[in-house]
Order: C-alpha cells, then sequence, then structure tokens
C-alpha cells in the first residue's frame, strides 16, 4: 500500500490541473482515472475566457493551441422566432483567442499529459470502487487495477471523477435535484454550412430553457448538440435526440445549413449537474471539484472554466493544509470560499437567466435589442471576455435601459 501527500482521482480537467498546480509546489500526487488516454469525453467542447487564463496559469496554453482546435471569437444567438445575432467578442491585444472549440479527446489529453509529466505517479485503467475512511477523515481509495483489488493512502483526497463517480456519491455531494440538473445530447457533424469564428447559441423553442448548439471546428466539422433543464424535459415529454434531428432537418433556420451534412458519430448523452445547486465539497481530508462539485454553468452549459477553477483554488487550499499540517474540514473550507468568491456571483446570475429563458416573448425581445443596441451588444461582449462582467447583463438599471433602447 502506497502513500502520497495527494491523491487526484479522475485525470479530466479539474483533475489534470489539480495535479499540476500541487505537483509545481513540490507535492508527492498520485493520478489515477478509469480510462486509458487519450478517451473521449461527451461534451459540447467550447472552452471559455475564465479557462483560457488558467490554461496559461498551468503553463499549457501553448500546448493547447498547437492541438486540433478552432479559435473562437464571440457568439452567435438566435431567438425562438428566427432573429439570429452574431456577437463579436473583439479580437484581443495579445493574440490569444478569448476562446478555443477543441475535441474533449483532444484537450483532455493535452491536460492529462502535462500531469503525467509532473506527478508521483500516474496510473491509468484504476476502477475505484471506494472511499477509505478513518473515522471521519479520509484516508485513500480502493479499487481495481488488472484484476487486483488495490490500495493507495494520502494526507488529502481529491474527488474529480465527475457526476457519475465514487466521490459525490459515498461523500454525500450528488446533485440530484432536477432542477439542478441538465440532460444533454450531443454528435458530431461533417460538412455543415455557415459556421465561422463564433459558437452558436440557438434559443429554439423546441428546447426552452436550454438551446440547440453548433460549435465550429476545422473542416467543416461540428459538435452539434441540444440540452435543456431535466425537470423541464420531464415536465413537457421531450425526447431529446427526436428533437435534435427534427431541428436539424426540418428548422427552417438550420435545414440548408445541414442540407449536404452527415453525422459522424453517434448520438449520446448525458446529465449535467448545474451551479445554481452548492453541493459540500470539501471536508475531512478531502476536496471535490470539477463536476464532482457540481460546477457547470446554468445558463450556457459550460463546465471547464469553472473546472479549471476548481482545479486552482483547491491547490491553493490543500498547500495551505500542508504548511499548516491541518487537513481538517475546516481548513480545507478555505477552497470553497475562494472558489465561490471567483464564480459564485456569475453561476447565480446566469441561472437567473437560465430561469429568463422560459419565456420565449423575453428572449425573442433580448435578441432583437442586441441585434439593434450596441449598449446589448457590447454588455454581452464584455461578459465574454471577462466573466466578471456577467453580473452587469442581471443589473436592474442595465435592464431597464435595455427596455427602453
Amino acid at each position: 500500500m502506497e502513500e502520497f501527500d495527494v491523491i487526484v482521482l479522475g485525470g479530466g480537467p479539474s483533475g489534470s490541473s489539480t495535479t499540476i498546480f500541487l505537483s509545481k509546489a513540490g507535492k508527492k500526487v498520485l493520478l489515477l482515472d478509469r480510462a486509458k488516454f487519450p478517451r473521449d469525453k461527451t461534451c459540447g467542447d467550447g472552452i471559455s475566457g475564465r479557462s483560457v487564463g488558467i490554461l496559461g496559469e498551468l503553463g499549457v496554453l501553448d500546448d493547447v493551441r498547437k492541438a486540433e482546435h478552432m479559435d473562437m471569437f464571440g457568439v452567435t444567438f438566435s431567438s425562438p422566432k428566427g432573429t439570429v445575432v452574431p456577437i463579436s467578442s473583439g479580437k484581443p491585444a495579445n493574440g490569444v483567442p478569448p476562446g478555443f472549440v477543441c475535441r474533449r479527446e483532444v484537450f483532455d489529453n493535452v491536460l492529462f499529459q502535462n500531469a503525467k509529466k509532473v506527478a508521483a505517479k500516474t496510473i491509468e485503467g484504476f476502477i475505484a470502487t471506494q472511499i477509505v475512511k478513518e473515522g471521519d477523515k479520509v484516508v485513500g481509495v480502493k479499487g481495481m487495477l488488472n484484476g487486483k483489488e488495490t490500495e493507495f493512502r494520502c494526507k488529502v483526497f481529491v474527488g474529480a471523477d465527475g457526476a457519475g463517480g465514487i466521490s459525490a456519491r459515498q461523500l454525500g455531494a450528488l446533485n440530484e435535484d432536477e432542477i439542478h440538473q441538465c440532460a444533454a445530447v450531443r454528435c458530431y457533424y461533417d460538412n455543415v454550412e455557415g459556421m465561422g469564428d463564433k459558437i452558436e447559441l440557438h434559443f429554439i423553442k423546441e428546447a426552452l430553457p436550454g438551446y440547440f448548439w453548433i460549435f465550429p471546428l476545422p473542416n467543416k466539422r461540428a459538435n452539434v448538440g441540444i440540452g435543456i433543464v431535466v425537470k423541464d424535459m420531464k415536465a413537457k415529454k421531450i425526447n431529446l435526440q427526436k428533437v435534435m434531428l427534427d431541428v436539424i432537418e426540418n428548422h427552417p433556420v438550420f435545414k440548408q445549413r445541414f442540407a449536404n451534412a452527415k453525422r459522424s458519430t453517434d448520438i449520446k448523452s448525458w446529465l449535467l449537474p448545474l451551479g445554481s445547486l452548492r453541493t459540500k465539497n470539501y471536508g475531512n481530508g478531502y476536496v471535490l471539484v470539477g463536476d464532482a462539485s457540481s460546477l457547470i454553468d446554468p445558463f450556457s452549459g459550460e463546465g471547464i472554466g469553472n473546472a479549471l477553477s476548481s482545479g486552482k483554488y483547491s491547490s491553493r487550499a490543500i498547500i495551505a493544509a500542508f504548511e499548516a499540517n491541518d487537513f481538517s474540514e475546516q481548513k480545507l473550507s478555505a477552497y470553497n470560499k475562494m472558489l465561490f468568491e471567483e464564480i459564485g456571483d456569475e453561476l447565480d446570475t446566469n441561472f437567473r437567466m437560465q430561469k429568463m429563458a422560459n419565456h420565449q416573448w423575453l428572449l425573442n425581445m433580448m435578441i432583437d435589442k442586441a441585434g439593434r443596441s450596441d449598449l446589448v451588444k457590447g454588455a454581452i461582449s464584455d461578459a465574454l471576455i471577462n466573466p466578471d462582467n456577467h453580473k452587469k447583463l442581471m443589473d436592474p438599471l442595465f435592464i431597464l435601459r435595455v427596455l427602453v433602447a
């Protein structure tokens, strides 16, 4: 039985970023994952401005930019009545785009390989079965490796194994509230017409309060999908796969763009735990990061930026815990405080925006205003570049100015 300073269970963006930050700080880190990289991850593949900043802090931004991806410089919205409005985020002075679209098979592998270079030990193919405790303190993890039960011990355990992993479930942090979950389906299409340097979010009436998306990839390939809050999906008895295919084949805004397109993968579904519900992401000897901590944006559905943020702030809290030789719940609670000081207001704002998306008339009005008003366009553009500007979108004075614009 090997012992480590930190065990990170899960090699996605939250787990790999935590591993890199801690390893560079001199901690002996074991990184575990059940898959063998590269591996696919069902996702929209969008990488936000927050992600770009943390990738720079991790020292992996250049590697991501060398990998297959598309630079993104804004977002295109369409309203339930079909008004289409492209909004540019502008060209940054430093030459680094404000966002990317990169397949998770590619993006996660770049992060994982960088984590593997600095971690004390990395194991793929480890199937975790049990969080190990002594009293109420987490001290390690058990699982199956090459057909044998194996146990590893640590001072701090980091649960980065997603919404379907053992960490959130066994540590009492599972998000099972259908108001704060999103169901989604996605696949890849080749030869999609009309794409540019913007991600596309289309608020079709069939998916409210959710949206249909088209995220551009190289060579006219696109990540295409649809997502909606689980409670609304069940209440409206929506079949997401059926709706997505119907939109592609028959919707007047999209059918010509997909006329010569061909679906190149199966349609996959998954459940997204939204950050509008605050789950307990720390305790004696452990923290939870990424999807295991229910951090997905409730409006955009984007999770990578918040996952990387959780890796950044969990690492800071863990380093401070080692300096104090104190791995208690109280000490590790600093992680939760730092994280939600960074992303909490944005999650709250975007949850209110998600609820607004239930009202077609309001979406039609706002997107019409965005098409006509530099004030609205500028506010959305600012929010795309700097997440701190999201709060402005729900400020009562700003909304009043929009209404009279």
